[in-house]
C-alpha cells in the first residue's frame, strides 16, 4: 500500500475537519485505492508548528487545538520560522493551504503555493486569493515542475465546479453565469425576513461560525466578488480580480424592505452575475429583488446555487445545501485523489 504525506498550512474548521475525514476514510482508502495519508508537518497561524516525517498524531493534534494549546510539542525536530522553508523541510507529497483568503494580493498563500511547487510537491487549497492573483503564473509553475495545483474547495466548498468543466465537459464555451454564492449574507437576509434585526442576524452567524467576528468581507460583497472573479479566470478563461467586479453589499438592505419583499411574493438576494462578450467580462455582485418564478428564490440558509450559461447547455444549475467545514475539507481529499487518478 503506497503512503503519501501532507503538510498543512492552517488548521482551523477545515483543516481540523479535513484530519477527521481522512482518518474516517482510512479503511475506504484502503480497500478501494491501496493507500494512505499521514500528515507530517502542520503550521498555524497563532496555534504553533509542527514536523514528524512518521506522522503527526492527528487525535493528539485535535485536542491541542481544541484547547487552544501549541502544536509545538509534536515536532519532532527544530522548526524554522519562514514558512517557505517549512514548506521545503516538509518533504511532504502534497501541501494543503488553507490560510486566511486575502481578497486584495492573494498573500501569503500565493507565495506558499509557489514554494510548493518549486519543492516538487502537489498544491491543493481551499484558498480563493492565489485563484484570482496569480492563475496564470501558478499554471504555468506547476507544468514546470510537473505538479499539480487544483482548488476545488475554493469556491461552493466541495461540490464539483471546476473539475465539472475540466473533466465531464470539455470544450463547452461559458458564456455566463448567475448565482448566490455567499452563505452569510443568504443566512443574515433570511434571520431578518423572519423577524431579526441586522444586528442580531450577524449575532446567529458568529454564534454558529458563519460570520467571521469582523463580517465585513461577506456584509460588504467582497467574499461574493473574489468568487466571481475566480469563476471567470477559471472557468471563462479572462483573468478578472475581485476589485474590477461592481460590487454593492447588504449593509442598506432592512429588516423592512425585506419582510415588504416576502408580502409582495418576491426575496432579496445577494445575487452574482458575469457576462462574457467581445473578449471581456461585466461583472457584478449586488442586492436583487427575486420572483418566485426564479431558481434563486428558493435558495435558504447557507446554501449556494450558481446557474452556467453555455454554448452547448443553455442552464445549467449546482446546487450545494447547507456548506459546512466537513463539505470544504471533502473538495481538499477529492482534489488529492484526482491528482493521483
Amino acid at each position: 500500500m503506497k503512503n503519501y504525506s501532507i503538510c498543512m498550512i492552517g488548521f482551523g474548521n477545515v483543516g481540523r475537519a479535513f484530519a477527521k475525514l481522512i482518518n474516517r476514510k482510512a479503511k475506504q482508502l484502503s480497500d478501494e485505492f491501496n493507500l494512505s495519508f499521514s500528515v507530517v508537518a502542520i503550521a498555524t497561524g497563532s496555534h504553533g508548528r509542527a514536523i514528524n516525517y512518521s506522522g503527526i498524531n492527528l487525535k493528539k493534534a485535535l485536542e491541542i487545538s481544541a484547547e487552544n494549546g501549541s502544536l509545538d510539542e509534536l515536532s519532532t525536530i527544530p522548526i524554522p520560522e519562514s514558512i517557505q522553508d517549512f514548506i521545503a523541510l516538509s518533504k511532504a507529497n502534497f501541501l494543503i493551504e488553507n490560510s486566511p483568503v486575502n481578497y486584495e494580493t492573494g498573500e501569503p498563500a500565493i507565495t506558499h503555493i509557489k514554494a510548493t511547487l518549486a519543492n516538487n510537491m502537489h498544491a491543493v487549497s481551499a484558498n480563493k486569493g492565489p485563484i484570482v492573483h496569480a492563475y496564470e503564473e501558478l499554471i504555468a509553475l506547476a507544468l514546470e515542475s510537473e505538479k499539480q495545483f487544483l482548488f476545488e474547495s475554493a469556491v461552493m466548498d466541495g461540490a464539483p465546479i471546476f473539475s465539472v468543466f475540466r473533466e465531464a465537459l470539455p470544450v463547452a464555451d461559458i458564456k455566463g453565469f448567475e448565482g448566490i454564492l455567499n452563505s452569510c449574507t443568504n443566512l443574515l437576509i433570511e434571520k431578518m425576513e423572519k423577524g431579526s434585526t441586522f444586528e442580531e442576524a450577524i449575532a446567529h452567524a458568529q454564534l454558529i461560525g458563519i460570520a467571521e467576528t469582523d463580517p465585513s468581507g461577506d456584509i460588504d460583497g467582497w467574499d461574493a466578488s473574489i468568487k466571481v472573479a475566480a469563476l471567470a479566470t477559471v472557468l471563462m478563461g479572462i483573468p478578472l480580480k475581485p476589485q474590477d467586479v461592481d460590487r454593492k453589499g447588504i449593509r442598506d438592505l432592512t429588516p423592512h424592505l425585506i419582510q415588504k419583499a416576502i408580502q409582495d411574493g418576491k426575496r432579496w438576494k445577494l445575487v452574482c452575475t458575469a457576462e462574457k462578450s467581445g473578449g471581456k467580462i461585466t461583472a457584478k455582485v449586488a442586492p436583487q429583488l427575486v420572483p418566485s418564478s426564479s431558481p434563486l428564490f428558493s435558495v435558504n440558509g447557507t446554501s449556494s446555487l450558481v446557474i452556467f450559461k453555455t454554448d452547448v447547455l443553455p442552464g445549467l444549475g449546482i446546487l450545494e445545501s447547507d456548506p459546512s467545514p466537513e463539505t470544504t475539507a471533502y473538495g481538499l481529499l477529492a482534489d488529492i485523489l484526482n491528482i493521483l487518478k
